[in-house]
């Protein structure tokens, strides 16, 4: 990391698109800082990631000018000398808050004020501010330096601004002329914002931080100035109420992002492949002409998967773009069609070292409802960050449905954006279509389907969302349900942690291959994460045994009665008899954040008996 090319911190590349990408804040030892947007980024630093499923489905969302996915720069070596060239690369920071405070007499003020001054320090995370000449809270001391911390409370609101607390409006009660010296003080043992006041040296007005939190913020604070802080400017106009967020906390900043495997195909749909070929398709005037593109494209062997595609959907998807009517949206056929045709492959293509797959038996006690099981010893995810939402979660993780505006990640239109690459291995469970869709006609089943759904339009509705819209349905529920509880089982044995697990769920109806299946894979960031002990695990008699100890621990929650019994549609929530101590995972394991999970839809629990897949239960 590094702000006017002082170098001031370090933090990991993958968490530059999790964590801590453009408009995020930085909380390091000493002081705090925004990544700026990615125009302030050295592009020639930022090494391009070739993942062509991907960059379409990212184009369709930001625009064709997307040229390229790009790994955000980072030093090779560990040790490297100071203020060398090697030592100089990172992404460009900025101090943010601008206001500080002096931990001993309490000043209150804005860096540009020149009252804290930057030392700097050969070591980058001893890069402090200090109050120069401090006299302490009572004045009667020796001068000296003191440290001065960020100041610990900012604006944010839904539409993706952040500002600095409005320190003089707060405590002065709204506008005023009042330029007195502010002094940030505790008043009990505690740090409960009750215990946490604002004061005015000069007329005296004093004010509680409780005053900026709940309902009393709203009468307590200005409006919004839509400060984009990462990209140095302000919004035209912003009509959200800005909230108090304390610095360091988790919504401030949340990712919106794009993922894909990289699997031996190229093409996923007729928009693929003409954003794919778009040089060759961009003239076209009509299906005559296009006829001879496609042949002279198939002659030369140009991209696989021309031949899936009828020339009128060819067609359409042209007319689309050149007339600006594409959806800016990528639904999970987009990414998903095209991976679920390679896992259910009877024999699956190798592309070394990405993908390398080995078909195996479905475990004895369970070849009635899994159909196959296959073993990816090798496998490769590209993730790429589109743009960022501040107080409120993109939960439902769909990129054109966000609960909250979706913030640019850097001034103008963008021509590349950051992604990541991750290496690992996996199991893929498809299970059978026949099975599922038996279950699924069973009343019981259709009970606990209406109860999600009836949760799932409370939840939309309460956001001023359309409330029918994205609901996954009842078979999602259950693969995703049985996912969690198998990767909790997993994380025992694998030798990965739990973090580190991920998954991704195929669970598709609209198409004429209805999906049923679950992908569980080891997701290391920089590393190669193909340590061999997931793929172990996926044999049939260590699966058939997990699969079992899964079921066995999910029957019985340790919060039970309570979990078995939660209804989402009472408290229009997203999820049934489940919780953090039986299904819940981290949120970076969950494709949808812990949302659209039942237990009673896999096994017999104490409220629900006759709802579950695995009717049988553990065997």
């Amino acid at each position: 990391m590094s702000g006017d090319r002082t170098p001031v911190g370090q933090v990991r590349p993958s968490q530059l698109l999790w964590t801590y990408g453009p408009g995020a804040l930085i909380d390091l030892p000493n002081l705090s800082v925004v990544t700026l947007g990615i125009d302030r980024w050295e592009k020639s630093r930022c090494q391009p990631i070739d993942e062509a499923r991907l960059l379409a489905a990212v184009r369709r969302v930001l625009g064709p000018q997307v040229e390229t996915l790009r790994i955000p720069p980072f030093t090779r070596e560990e040790n490297v000398e100071r203020f060398s060239a090697e030592s100089l690369i990172g992404v460009p920071v900025r101090p943010f808050p601008r206001w500080l405070r002096c931990v001993k007499c309490g000043l209150l003020s804005e860096y540009d004020l020149g009252l804290f001054e930057c030392k700097e320090h050969f070591k980058p995370e001893r890069t402090r501010f200090v109050h120069k000449d401090c006299t302490g809270s009572k004045g009667d001391q020796k001068a000296k330096d003191a440290d001065a911390v960020p100041a610990r409370f900012l604006l944010a609101c839904r539409e993706g601004h952040l500002d600095d607390f409005p320190w003089h409006y707060f405590v002065h009660s709204g506008p005023s002329s009042c330029t007195g010296t502010l002094r940030f003080f505790e008043s009990g043992a505690s740090l409960q914002t009750e215990n946490l006041w604002v004061k005015c040296d000069e007329c005296g007005a004093s004010r509680n931080m409780a005053h900026a939190f709940g309902k009393a913020g709203k009468d307590n604070l200005p409006s919004c100035r839509g400060r984009h802080p990462h990209m140095d400017e302000y919004a035209d106009g912003c009509d959200e109420q800005p909230r108090a967020v304390l610095l360091g906390a988790t919504n401030s900043w949340f990712p919106i992002t794009l993922s894909a495997l990289a699997i031996p195909v190229t093409i996923g749909s007729a928009r693929d492949i003409v954003d794919a070929l778009w040089d060759d398709f961009e003239d076209v005037e009509d299906k005559a002409e296009l006829k001879g593109t496609l042949k002279a494209l198939k002659k030369r062997e140009a991209i696989p998967g021309l031949d899936d595609f009828t020339l009128d959907e060819i067609w359409d998807a042209i007319t689309e773009k050149q007339n600006g009517t594409a959806e800016a949206s990528v639904d999970s056929a987009d990414i998903k069609g095209p991976e679920w045709k390679v896992l259910t492959n009877p024999n699956p293509p190798t592309d070394w070292p990405h993908f390398l797959s080995k078909s195996v038996s479905a475990p004895k006690q369970f070849e009635k409802p899994i159909k196959s099981v296959l073993l990816l010893e090798r496998l490769r995810e590209v993730n790429a960050l589109l743009g960022f939402t501040r107080v409120e979660a993109p939960e439902e993780g769909g990129v054109g449905d966000d609960t909250a505006a979706r913030a640019d990640l850097g001034k103008g239109v963008p021509d590349w954006i950051p992604a990541s690459e991750v290496h690992g291995e996996g199991i893929f469970i498809r299970f059978d279509e026949a099975e599922i869709a038996a279950w699924e006609k069973k009343d019981s089943v259709k009970a606990r389907d209406a109860m999600l759904y009836a949760g799932h339009r409370g939840w939309r509705i309460a956001r001023g969302l359309d409330p029918d819209e994205n609901y996954p349905g009842v078979r999602y529920a259950m693969l995703h349900t049985l996912s969690h509880l198998l990767i909790r089982e997993l994380a025992l044995e694998c030798g990965y942690n739990a973090a580190s697990i991920r998954e991704r769920i195929y669970a598709d109806t609209s198409e004429s291959d209805n999906q049923a299946g679950i992908l569980i894979y080891t997701a290391a960031a920089d590393s190669d994460g193909t340590l061999g002990g997931l793929v172990d695990l996926g044999n049939p008699d260590n699966l058939g045994r997990l699969i079992s100890q899964a079921l066995q621990r999910g029957q019985i929650c340790s919060s039970d009665p309570l979990c078995s019994e939660h209804s989402p549609e009472k408290d229009r929530s997203l999820h049934a008899a489940a919780c953090h101590a039986c299904s819940f995972v981290a949120e970076t394991s969950c494709e949808l954040g812990n949302r659209f999970i039942d237990r009673a839809l896999i096994i017999p629990t104490l409220d629900v008996t006759d709802a579950a897949f695995f009717a049988g239960g553990a065997t």
